[in-house]
């Protein structure tokens, strides 16, 4: 029996990478732009990760103004600061942020459906 060597499989974790690259929401270098789905239509962008530096009331207040939309700024006990903004701004909100300078397109990511 020494010639046929029985090999026992790994258990193997799909989600290993995702895990340790993208640890979730509490993630320092990225700024995350995701999309949450209210009722029927209605939908809700959410901006988190960017610095503390930042102000975001005027980061909020050039969003609203830019895209026609109403937003606030929510205080989260475990996220920090986020920025919610009415309807499907992900692309929009990207966009605004790598052109005026505040983040670095490669540091942004973009969830949702």
């Amino acid at each position: 029996m020494s010639e046929f060597d029985i090999n026992t499989p790994i258990a193997f974790d799909p989600f290993a990478e995702a895990n340790a690259e993208d640890s979730g929401a509490g993630t320092k270098e990225y700024v995350h732009v995701r999309v949450q789905q209210r009722n029927g239509r209605k939908s809700l962008t959410t901006v988190q990760g960017l610095k503390k530096e930042y102000s975001y009331s005027k980061i909020l207040k050039d969003l609203k103004k830019e895209f026609c939309c109403n937003g606030t700024v929510v205080q989260d006990p475990e996220l920090g600061q986020v920025i919610q903004l009415q309807g499907d701004q992900r692309k929009n909100v990207s966009t605004f942020l790598v052109q005026a300078g505040i983040v670095k397109k490669e540091h942004i990511k973009i969830h949702g459906f």
